[in-house]
Protein backbone atom coordinates (compact mmCIF):
# COMPACT_ATOMS: atom_id res chain seq x y z
CA UNK A 1 0.00 0.00 0.00
CA UNK A 2 1.27 3.49 -0.83
CA UNK A 3 2.36 5.83 1.97
CA UNK A 4 -0.42 8.35 1.37
CA UNK A 5 -3.09 5.60 1.44
CA UNK A 6 -1.70 4.23 4.71
CA UNK A 7 -1.89 7.68 6.30
CA UNK A 8 -5.33 8.36 4.82
CA UNK A 9 -6.65 5.04 6.16
CA UNK A 10 -5.32 5.86 9.62
CA UNK A 11 -7.00 9.27 9.58
CA UNK A 12 -10.20 7.68 8.25
CA UNK A 13 -10.16 5.29 11.20
CA UNK A 14 -9.85 8.24 13.59
CA UNK A 15 -12.82 9.93 11.91
CA UNK A 16 -14.82 6.70 12.22
CA UNK A 17 -14.09 6.73 15.94
CA UNK A 18 -15.39 10.30 16.17
CA UNK A 19 -12.01 11.92 16.72
CA UNK A 20 -12.40 14.49 15.27
CA UNK A 21 -16.16 14.71 14.91
CA UNK A 22 -18.31 16.27 12.17
CA UNK A 23 -17.42 19.92 11.56
CA UNK A 24 -14.15 19.69 13.46
CA UNK A 25 -10.79 20.34 11.82
CA UNK A 26 -8.55 17.49 10.77
CA UNK A 27 -4.78 17.64 10.56
CA UNK A 28 -3.45 20.18 8.09
CA UNK A 29 -0.97 19.21 5.39
CA UNK A 30 1.86 20.71 7.46
CA UNK A 31 0.80 18.75 10.53
CA UNK A 32 0.70 15.56 8.44
CA UNK A 33 4.19 16.35 7.14
CA UNK A 34 5.49 16.84 10.68
CA UNK A 35 3.81 13.80 12.25
CA UNK A 36 4.51 11.29 9.48
CA UNK A 37 7.71 12.73 8.03
CA UNK A 38 6.39 12.97 4.47
CA UNK A 39 6.65 15.58 1.74
CA UNK A 40 4.02 18.22 1.01
CA UNK A 41 2.92 16.36 -2.13
CA UNK A 42 2.18 13.22 -0.11
CA UNK A 43 0.32 15.17 2.59
CA UNK A 44 -1.75 16.88 -0.09
CA UNK A 45 -2.67 13.50 -1.62
CA UNK A 46 -3.85 12.35 1.82
CA UNK A 47 -6.27 15.27 2.13
CA UNK A 48 -7.40 14.88 -1.48
CA UNK A 49 -8.14 11.19 -0.96
CA UNK A 50 -10.19 11.87 2.17
CA UNK A 51 -12.10 14.58 0.31
CA UNK A 52 -12.75 12.30 -2.68
CA UNK A 53 -14.14 9.68 -0.30
CA UNK A 54 -16.55 12.24 1.12
CA UNK A 55 -14.99 12.17 4.58
CA UNK A 56 -13.84 15.77 4.75
CA UNK A 57 -14.62 19.10 3.13
CA UNK A 58 -12.98 22.50 2.89
CA UNK A 59 -14.52 25.17 5.13
CA UNK A 60 -13.59 28.77 4.24
CA UNK A 61 -11.71 30.51 7.01
CA UNK A 62 -11.34 27.30 9.00
CA UNK A 63 -9.55 24.70 6.89
CA UNK A 64 -10.43 21.08 6.20
CA UNK A 65 -13.10 19.65 8.48
CA UNK A 66 -14.88 16.33 8.89
CA UNK A 67 -17.93 16.22 6.64
CA UNK A 68 -21.37 15.92 8.19
CA UNK A 69 -22.53 12.33 7.73
CA UNK A 70 -19.00 10.95 7.54
CA UNK A 71 -19.33 9.26 10.93
CA UNK A 72 -21.59 6.21 10.78
CA UNK A 73 -24.87 6.32 12.65
CA UNK A 74 -27.29 3.47 13.21
CA UNK A 75 -27.23 0.11 11.51
CA UNK A 76 -25.62 -0.49 8.14
CA UNK A 77 -25.62 -3.31 5.59
CA UNK A 78 -23.32 -6.22 6.38
CA UNK A 79 -20.11 -7.11 4.58
CA UNK A 80 -21.78 -9.57 2.22
CA UNK A 81 -24.20 -6.91 0.96
CA UNK A 82 -21.31 -4.48 0.51
CA UNK A 83 -19.30 -6.96 -1.53
CA UNK A 84 -22.24 -7.97 -3.72
CA UNK A 85 -23.09 -4.33 -4.38
CA UNK A 86 -19.46 -3.56 -5.19
CA UNK A 87 -19.45 -6.40 -7.72
CA UNK A 88 -22.58 -5.00 -9.35
CA UNK A 89 -20.98 -1.56 -9.63
CA UNK A 90 -17.73 -2.97 -11.04
CA UNK A 91 -19.63 -5.12 -13.54
CA UNK A 92 -21.31 -1.99 -14.88
CA UNK A 93 -18.54 0.61 -14.52
CA UNK A 94 -15.26 -1.26 -14.01
CA UNK A 95 -12.92 -0.90 -11.06
CA UNK A 96 -12.27 2.73 -11.95
CA UNK A 97 -15.94 3.46 -11.30
CA UNK A 98 -15.84 1.82 -7.88
CA UNK A 99 -14.94 3.89 -4.84
CA UNK A 100 -15.93 3.82 -1.20
CA UNK A 101 -17.97 6.96 -1.78
CA UNK A 102 -19.71 5.45 -4.82
CA UNK A 103 -20.47 2.26 -2.90
CA UNK A 104 -21.81 4.18 0.09
CA UNK A 105 -24.04 6.23 -2.18
CA UNK A 106 -25.46 3.11 -3.79
CA UNK A 107 -26.31 1.73 -0.35
CA UNK A 108 -27.54 5.08 1.02
CA UNK A 109 -25.14 4.95 3.93
CA UNK A 110 -22.33 7.18 5.25
CA UNK A 111 -19.00 6.60 3.55
CA UNK A 112 -17.28 5.85 6.84
CA UNK A 113 -19.63 2.94 7.47
CA UNK A 114 -17.82 1.07 4.70
CA UNK A 115 -14.64 1.11 6.78
CA UNK A 116 -16.35 -0.91 9.49
CA UNK A 117 -16.23 -3.86 7.10
CA UNK A 118 -13.14 -3.33 4.92
CA UNK A 119 -9.89 -1.48 5.55
CA UNK A 120 -9.55 -0.07 2.04
CA UNK A 121 -10.41 -0.61 -1.61
CA UNK A 122 -7.71 -3.26 -1.97
CA UNK A 123 -9.39 -5.44 0.64
CA UNK A 124 -12.78 -4.79 -0.95
CA UNK A 125 -11.51 -5.95 -4.35
CA UNK A 126 -9.98 -9.02 -2.70
CA UNK A 127 -13.36 -9.93 -1.21
CA UNK A 128 -15.08 -9.27 -4.54
CA UNK A 129 -12.67 -11.52 -6.38
CA UNK A 130 -12.96 -14.29 -3.82
CA UNK A 131 -16.77 -14.16 -3.91
CA UNK A 132 -16.77 -14.54 -7.69
CA UNK A 133 -14.33 -17.45 -7.42
CA UNK A 134 -16.41 -19.05 -4.66
CA UNK A 135 -19.45 -18.95 -6.94
CA UNK A 136 -17.41 -20.69 -9.67
CA UNK A 137 -15.55 -23.61 -8.07
CA UNK A 138 -13.50 -26.05 -10.17
CA UNK A 139 -15.68 -28.69 -11.89
CA UNK A 140 -16.65 -30.99 -8.99
CA UNK A 141 -17.47 -33.97 -11.17
CA UNK A 142 -14.12 -34.13 -12.95
CA UNK A 143 -10.86 -35.79 -12.02
CA UNK A 144 -7.60 -36.45 -13.83
CA UNK A 145 -7.91 -40.17 -13.04
CA UNK A 146 -11.24 -40.47 -14.82
CA UNK A 147 -11.22 -37.64 -17.38
CA UNK A 148 -7.51 -37.08 -18.01
CA UNK A 149 -5.36 -34.13 -16.98
CA UNK A 150 -5.86 -32.23 -20.22
CA UNK A 151 -9.65 -32.29 -20.08
CA UNK A 152 -9.55 -31.09 -16.47
CA UNK A 153 -7.13 -28.22 -17.09
CA UNK A 154 -9.04 -27.13 -20.19
CA UNK A 155 -12.38 -27.25 -18.36
CA UNK A 156 -11.09 -24.99 -15.59
CA UNK A 157 -9.53 -22.59 -18.11
CA UNK A 158 -12.87 -22.26 -19.90
CA UNK A 159 -14.66 -21.78 -16.57
CA UNK A 160 -12.28 -18.94 -15.76
CA UNK A 161 -12.84 -17.43 -19.20
CA UNK A 162 -16.59 -17.44 -18.59
CA UNK A 163 -16.01 -15.65 -15.26
CA UNK A 164 -13.92 -12.98 -16.96
CA UNK A 165 -16.62 -12.52 -19.59
CA UNK A 166 -19.28 -11.94 -16.93
CA UNK A 167 -17.02 -9.79 -14.74
CA UNK A 168 -14.68 -7.91 -17.08
CA UNK A 169 -13.00 -6.10 -14.16
CA UNK A 170 -11.80 -9.40 -12.71
CA UNK A 171 -8.80 -9.73 -15.04
CA UNK A 172 -7.49 -6.39 -13.80
CA UNK A 173 -7.85 -7.53 -10.18
CA UNK A 174 -5.94 -10.80 -10.59
CA UNK A 175 -2.16 -10.61 -10.27
CA UNK A 176 0.40 -13.40 -10.42
CA UNK A 177 3.38 -11.30 -9.33
CA UNK A 178 1.68 -9.79 -6.27
CA UNK A 179 -1.25 -12.14 -5.76
CA UNK A 180 -4.03 -11.27 -3.36
CA UNK A 181 -4.60 -14.00 -0.79
CA UNK A 182 -8.05 -15.11 -1.90
CA UNK A 183 -8.71 -18.68 -0.68
CA UNK A 184 -11.17 -19.59 -3.43
CA UNK A 185 -8.85 -18.24 -6.13
CA UNK A 186 -5.99 -20.25 -4.65
CA UNK A 187 -8.25 -23.31 -4.78
CA UNK A 188 -8.32 -22.96 -8.57
CA UNK A 189 -4.53 -23.21 -8.68
CA UNK A 190 -4.54 -26.16 -6.29
CA UNK A 191 -7.08 -27.98 -8.46
CA UNK A 192 -5.00 -27.46 -11.61
CA UNK A 193 -1.87 -28.67 -9.84
CA UNK A 194 -3.73 -31.79 -8.74
CA UNK A 195 -4.81 -32.40 -12.34
CA UNK A 196 -1.15 -32.17 -13.41
CA UNK A 197 0.02 -34.54 -10.67
CA UNK A 198 0.34 -37.48 -13.04
CA UNK A 199 2.69 -35.73 -15.47
CA UNK A 200 5.70 -36.39 -13.27
CA UNK A 201 6.64 -32.72 -12.96
CA UNK A 202 8.63 -31.44 -10.00
CA UNK A 203 6.91 -28.97 -7.67
CA UNK A 204 8.34 -25.91 -9.43
CA UNK A 205 7.30 -27.03 -12.90
CA UNK A 206 3.90 -28.16 -11.62
CA UNK A 207 3.15 -24.78 -10.04
CA UNK A 208 4.50 -22.83 -13.02
CA UNK A 209 2.40 -24.92 -15.41
CA UNK A 210 -0.77 -24.24 -13.42
CA UNK A 211 -0.08 -20.51 -13.21
CA UNK A 212 0.94 -20.30 -16.89
CA UNK A 213 -2.44 -21.62 -18.01
CA UNK A 214 -4.33 -19.31 -15.64
CA UNK A 215 -2.20 -16.34 -16.67
CA UNK A 216 -2.80 -17.03 -20.36
CA UNK A 217 -6.56 -16.94 -19.82
CA UNK A 218 -6.29 -13.85 -17.64
CA UNK A 219 -3.99 -12.10 -20.12
CA UNK A 220 -6.43 -12.67 -22.96
CA UNK A 221 -9.32 -11.57 -20.75
CA UNK A 222 -7.72 -8.18 -20.05
CA UNK A 223 -8.93 -7.22 -23.53
CA UNK A 224 -12.56 -7.80 -22.55
CA UNK A 225 -12.80 -4.69 -20.38
CA UNK A 226 -10.98 -2.60 -22.97
CA UNK A 227 -13.35 -3.91 -25.63
CA UNK A 228 -16.41 -3.10 -23.52
CA UNK A 229 -15.12 0.39 -22.73
CA UNK A 230 -14.32 1.10 -26.39
CA UNK A 231 -17.79 -0.04 -27.45
CA UNK A 232 -19.39 2.16 -24.81
CA UNK A 233 -17.36 5.21 -25.83
CA UNK A 234 -17.72 4.76 -29.60
CA UNK A 235 -21.17 3.20 -29.76
CA UNK A 236 -19.76 0.60 -32.17
CA UNK A 237 -19.19 -3.10 -31.57
CA UNK A 238 -16.10 -4.81 -33.02
CA UNK A 239 -17.72 -5.68 -36.34
CA UNK A 240 -19.15 -2.19 -36.81
CA UNK A 241 -15.81 -0.63 -35.92
CA UNK A 242 -13.98 -2.80 -38.46
CA UNK A 243 -16.44 -1.82 -41.18
CA UNK A 244 -15.89 1.83 -40.31
CA UNK A 245 -12.14 1.32 -40.79
CA UNK A 246 -12.38 -0.37 -44.20
CA UNK A 247 -11.33 2.63 -46.24
CA UNK A 248 -8.28 3.34 -44.10
CA UNK A 249 -7.40 -0.35 -43.98
CA UNK A 250 -7.61 -0.62 -47.76
CA UNK A 251 -5.24 2.33 -48.12
CA UNK A 252 -2.67 0.69 -45.84
CA UNK A 253 -2.87 -2.69 -47.57
CA UNK A 254 -2.73 -1.11 -51.02
CA UNK A 255 0.94 -0.28 -50.43
CA UNK A 256 1.77 -3.95 -50.95
CA UNK A 257 4.03 -3.99 -47.91
CA UNK A 258 1.76 -6.31 -45.93
CA UNK A 259 0.87 -9.14 -48.33
CA UNK A 260 0.18 -11.78 -45.69
CA UNK A 261 -2.03 -9.45 -43.68
CA UNK A 262 -3.85 -8.52 -46.90
CA UNK A 263 -4.41 -12.20 -47.69
CA UNK A 264 -5.87 -12.84 -44.25
CA UNK A 265 -8.13 -9.78 -44.22
CA UNK A 266 -9.49 -10.48 -47.70
CA UNK A 267 -10.20 -14.17 -46.97
CA UNK A 268 -13.89 -15.07 -46.95
CA UNK A 269 -13.37 -17.61 -44.18
CA UNK A 270 -11.47 -15.16 -41.99
CA UNK A 271 -12.19 -15.88 -38.32
CA UNK A 272 -10.78 -13.85 -35.48
CA UNK A 273 -12.20 -12.72 -32.16
CA UNK A 274 -11.19 -13.11 -28.53
CA UNK A 275 -12.84 -16.52 -28.21
CA UNK A 276 -10.94 -17.76 -31.26
CA UNK A 277 -7.71 -16.32 -29.88
CA UNK A 278 -8.26 -17.97 -26.51
CA UNK A 279 -8.99 -21.37 -28.02
CA UNK A 280 -6.02 -21.28 -30.41
CA UNK A 281 -3.52 -20.37 -27.70
CA UNK A 282 -5.00 -22.67 -25.08
CA UNK A 283 -4.75 -25.74 -27.30
CA UNK A 284 -1.11 -24.97 -28.17
CA UNK A 285 -0.32 -24.37 -24.52
CA UNK A 286 -1.83 -27.72 -23.55
CA UNK A 287 0.09 -29.39 -26.39
CA UNK A 288 3.27 -27.92 -24.97
CA UNK A 289 2.49 -29.14 -21.45
CA UNK A 290 1.89 -32.60 -22.85
CA UNK A 291 5.45 -32.56 -24.16
CA UNK A 292 6.87 -31.68 -20.74
CA UNK A 293 5.66 -34.84 -19.02
CA UNK A 294 8.52 -36.67 -17.35
CA UNK A 295 9.98 -39.62 -19.23
CA UNK A 296 9.75 -42.86 -17.18
CA UNK A 297 13.17 -44.24 -16.16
Amino acid sequence: MSVYRRIADELAARIAAGEPGPGQRIMSTRQIMAEYGVAMATATKVITHLRDEGLVRAKPGVGTVVAVGAVPAGSAPGRDVLVRTAITIADAEGLTGLSMRRLAGELSMPTMSIYKHVADKEELVLLMMDKVMAANPPPPGMSAERDGWRACVEALARLQWSMYRRHTWLAQAVSFTRPLLAPHAMAHTEWTMRALEGLGLDHNAQFCAAVTVANYVRGTAVNLEEEARAEQESGLDDQQWMRAQQQRMAAVLATGKLPLMARFISAEDRAFDLDTLLDFGLQRLLDGLDQTRATPP
